[in-house]
């Protein structure tokens, strides 16, 4: 360890693993430290079953989950957008040779208390319950108008004389005519915005959140969520192989007692007697919490089925958005589920998981509309965990501290995190254009 590096990665969390192979990729020389035994911190997947027993305090697994082998539990379960950004880099880091996606089998949304399939193309859009049918011609219309814009093409741009670009989100559905429900559908299960606020904003990032959806839609036809198989465990385990090609050292089970400074700017990072020099640290905010503040809570409650989630079709995989308006919030209430199709539960078993912004006192009550939807269930693991930020940008003492994973079941919120993190880091934007492939079936 008592070697110079160009950066050392602090836990191994999903947002310090992409940065560490981003960083090795690049040339960069990388000490990865984890203070735990196993890889993926706060977003690691636990296994055998009786060690998420013991972290929760729960005593023993009964018997009927059978081998506990069988079971890979995330701590925070989250989707891939095969399309998204994350994706991009993860087969720009060359991570996906080592991993097996699978498609995530439908997207669902809440409305007056039923569970509605989230339309996937036009044909939906004028089939579908959630709407009645003068309200679906208007929701095709608009789905029809973003899906043609185009940034670079000024012929796009326009609704009724109008430029799109000087409309917010809101004068945006007010041009085509559609009611508040379709409102909620679109900004929350389709843009997946976590609130409202979004809507007297500029409808630019909300075009291209909608636009991302249906081409991640069209990658694989059923939904446009992807999950590894085993877990998402297995991404930070894929960039520790990452790692040392590129000859980066990882190391497990070490301790930092220290991020040494001098002058104001880090130096290196001592564990126990031994310390390794470097340029920079980037680490999750529980390496500093004093340099972090607490902007609120998330609960998450982990559930084992012996069933899929009611009202999906029998998907053996699914995500459901409750729309903050749907259930007298201020924020949006997320379930997923997935399965032992994925590698994560025994055999005929789920893994359900709804999670929530904290905004009262009493979280779990908070989150019932969506344990309400799950059916009976076999076991239950609720936590609350701290929102965790950054005080400073870490630009003038080159320390850079990650945020906290939210309530949101896909990781587009941790890509923006990384590509910022990166940014700040490295005085530039990530180029995507570095990206040789465009799809999962590309790099394979």
């Amino acid at each position: 360890m008592d070697e110079e590096y160009d950066v050392i990665v602090l836990g191994t969390g999903l947002t310090e693993c992409i940065l560490s192979g981003m960083m090795s990729v690049s040339g960069k020389k990388v000490l990865h430290m984890d203070r735990n035994k196993y890889y993926g911190g706060a977003s690691a997947s636990i296994c055998p079953l009786a060690d998420f027993y013991e972290r929760f305090n729960m005593g023993t697994p009964p018997a009927e989950f059978m081998n506990g082998r069988d079971w890979n539990v995330d701590l925070i379960p989250k989707y891939l957008m095969a399309n998204g950004q994350l994706v991009q880099l993860l087969i720009h880091t060359g991570v996906t040779r080592y991993l097996e996606f699978k498609s995530i089998e439908g997207s669902y949304v809440m409305k007056g208390g039923k569970v509605y399939k989230v339309p996937a193309d036009g044909k939906e859009a004028l089939t579908t319950s959630l709407m009645g049918i003068f309200e679906k011609r208007r929701f095709k219309s608009m789905l029809q108008f973003i899906q043609e814009f185009d940034e670079d093409d000024p012929k796009t741009w326009n609704i009724k004389k109008k430029c799109v670009k000087d409309l917010t989100m809101e004068e945006l559905y007010t041009e085509f005519g559609v009611d508040h429900n379709t409102i909620d559908v679109t900004g929350h299960a389709i843009a997946l915005h976590l609130n409202d606020d979004y809507i007297k904003k500029n409808c630019l990032d909300g075009i291209k959140r909608i636009k991302l959806y249906f081409d991640s839609l069209s990658r694989y036809g059923k939904s446009p969520y992807l999950y590894p198989l085993y877990g998402l465990g297995e991404l930070p385990q894929g960039f520790a192989r990452l790692s040392a090609i590129y000859g980066g050292t990882y190391m497990l089970d070490k301790p930092c007692d220290e991020i040494v400074m001098e002058d104001g700017k880090v130096v290196g990072v001592r564990s126990g007697e031994e310390v390794a020099k470097c340029k920079m640290v980037i680490c999750d905010p529980s390496y500093i919490p004093e340099k972090c503040n607490q902007v609120g809570k998330v609960v998450r409650a982990i559930c084992i089925l012996k069933h899929p989630v009611p009202n999906t079709n029998n998907s053996l995989s699914c995500q459901i958005i409750i729309p903050q308006n749907q259930v007298q919030r201020k924020s949006d209430i997320y379930v997923c589920c997935v399965s032992y199709t994925h590698q994560v539960a025994a055999k005929q078993f789920f893994l359900a998981t709804v999670s929530a912004t904290v905004e009262t006192d009493n979280p779990e009550l908070e989150i019932k509309p969506g344990l309400d939807l799950l059916g009976p269930i076999e076991q239950k693991f609720v936590s609350v965990d701290d929102l965790m930020e950054p005080t400073d940008d870490g630009i003038c003492n080159q320390v850079f501290i990650s945020k906290s994973y939210d309530a949101t079941t896909h990781f587009e919120t941790t890509c923006l995190d990384v590509l910022d993190i990166y940014r700040r880091a490295t005085g530039g934007d990530f180029d995507f254009s570095q990206v040789k492939h465009t799809s999962l079936d590309d790099e394979q």
